[in-house]
């Protein structure tokens, strides 16, 4: 991954939890915060490195979840603001967490949860000013929901 022109995002590389499959893959375990085309679950060729590190390379199986990401902006993205955010979308069959230093919040969002009600949840509070989202993996599904 590469840091773009105006510094976002704010890391060269990200370390990810992955379950090693030992066939040369391991599955994704934890939501990408910046990495973007894949998913927690996903399927993902690796090779290990002289460190005895695995590197990801292309996606073998997709997950069918979608990863979005949330900067908070409501209250100032303070952790109670993050949290509020986690906890009304997790009503909607998402999990996720937050990271203070860029008062985000990366959601995963499995195929079973209610898409078209996250979707519209997402755009009324960009649109009432309480966060910026974007798509950081998404899925058939997921697009379908579009309105536009």
């Amino acid at each position: 991954m590469n840091i773009g022109e105006d510094g976002w995002p704010p890391a060269s590389v990200e370390s990810l939890w992955a379950v090693d499959l030992s066939d040369g893959t391991v599955r994704l375990d934890n939501t990408p915060w910046f990495v973007r085309g894949i998913a927690s679950g996903d399927i993902v060729k690796v090779e290990l490195d002289d460190d005895g590190l695995f590197w990801a390379g292309e996606t073998v199986r997709p997950s069918q979840n979608c990863t979005i990401r949330l900067i908070v902006l409501k209250d100032g993205g303070s952790a109670a603001a993050r949290q509020s955010v986690l906890e009304i979308f997790h009503k909607l069959g998402t999990t996720g967490e937050g990271i203070e230093q860029v008062r985000m919040v990366a959601l995963d969002v499995p195929p079973e949860a209610d898409l078209p009600r996250i979707r519209k949840l997402l755009e009324h509070g960009a649109a009432q000013g309480w966060w910026h989202w974007e798509e950081g993996c998404v899925t058939a599904a997921w697009r379908s929901t579009a309105t536009d």
